[in-house]
């Protein structure tokens, strides 16, 4: 299940089911897991600002942060029949707006990438390292081009 929160009513977001679409594509590509929940939020450069300041420790607004869902231990034995919630994705409409722009993509096509970005981030990917960058981008890529989008990297 993918919670959408659009508290400033931004009337120019791609489609919800698009939305929606992106980030279980995300998932079942990239793990064994298919019943999974997780929120994401469209937020101004305001709030951008104040949650990666608060959380990050940066004086900007950017384009997406996860907020990754630690799992609980449960006695051995012990299961919930529930919807495994990955985290949360926040996603600062203005910021990925003014990256679009700049690199002269859809403002579609943009968004579709940071959410699948954000998705394997709740997922453990990462790219501080070399070798951890390249395998998450090229998950990145290949997911984004079952989807109809291109190498989000080239230019």
């Amino acid at each position: 299940m993918v919670e959408l929160q659009n508290p400033y009513h931004y009337d120019h977001l791609p489609n919800q089911q698009k939305i929606r679409h992106w980030a279980e594509s995300a998932c079942q590509q990239s793990s064994q897991v298919s019943d999974i929940s997780v929120t994401l939020r469209f937020v101004d450069k305001a709030e951008g600002l104040a949650l990666n300041h608060t959380f990050r420790d940066k004086a900007y607004a950017t384009n997406i942060l996860s907020f990754t869902f630690d799992q609980p231990v449960l006695p051995k034995g012990v299961t919930l029949d529930l919807p495994l919630h990955l985290g949360d994705l926040v996603i600062c409409l203005p910021v990925i707006e003014n990256e679009a722009q700049a690199q002269q993509k859809s403002l579609e096509q943009h968004c579709a990438h940071l959410i699948v970005h954000g998705m394997l981030h709740l997922q453990g990917y990462d790219h501080i390292e070399e070798q951890q960058a390249q395998k998450m981008e090229a998950l990145e890529t290949n997911i984004l081009q079952t989807l109809g989008y291109p190498d989000p990297y080239t230019l």
